[in-house]
């Protein structure tokens, strides 16, 4: 997880982050993570390919029902349909958790992350422009939004399986 994480520091605009990692930090994001919000690993041939997770959209308690996805795969595991298990399972999980909201923040231009969060449902709810500096330019960051049906009004005509 830490190499997959590292590799999008040095080579994506996915994170805002401009340093590689360490361990230790990896280690206290992770411990992040527990029963209400899930972290999920893709292993495949013996390694990870992917991982996604929910956290806390805020810090503040009227935002307890809302949750903030990120997902991240290994350069030789795109493109091979784990994204999309991850996702419907981490989706699943949300739903099973009650959260009525789940949100994901995507540097525009990552026009990966935004088709499979919009095969899932994710909205574009609003941009910020040029919040960000990374490899020498300006990054703007696009706010989705997936409002997620309460257990009491999930009826058998509901589109999307959580």
């Amino acid at each position: 997880m830490l190499e997959i994480y590292n590799h999008a520091v040095l080579n994506l605009t996915a994170t805002f982050d401009l340093e590689e990692q360490s361990l230790q930090e990896r280690i206290t994001w992770f411990e992040k993570f527990g029963e209400s919000y899930p972290l999920l690993v893709a292993e495949l041939d013996g390694g990870v390919a992917g991982y996604c997770g929910l956290l806390p959209y805020k810090e503040k308690a009227a935002y307890a029902k809302t949750a903030e996805v990120s997902i991240y795969l290994s350069e030789d595991h795109r493109g091979k349909g784990i994204g999309t298990s991850l996702m419907k399972e981490i989706l699943h999980r949300a739903f099973q958790l009650q959260y009525h909201t789940v949100i994901a923040v995507i540097t525009s231009g990552n026009i990966v992350s935004v088709k499979l969060h919009e095969k899932f449902g994710f909205e574009l709810a609003g941009r910020f422009k040029e919040v960000g500096f990374k490899f020498g330019e300006w990054q703007d960051v696009s706010f989705y939004q997936l409002m997620l049906p309460s257990k009491s009004k999930k009826s058998s005509n509901d589109k999307k399986s959580y």
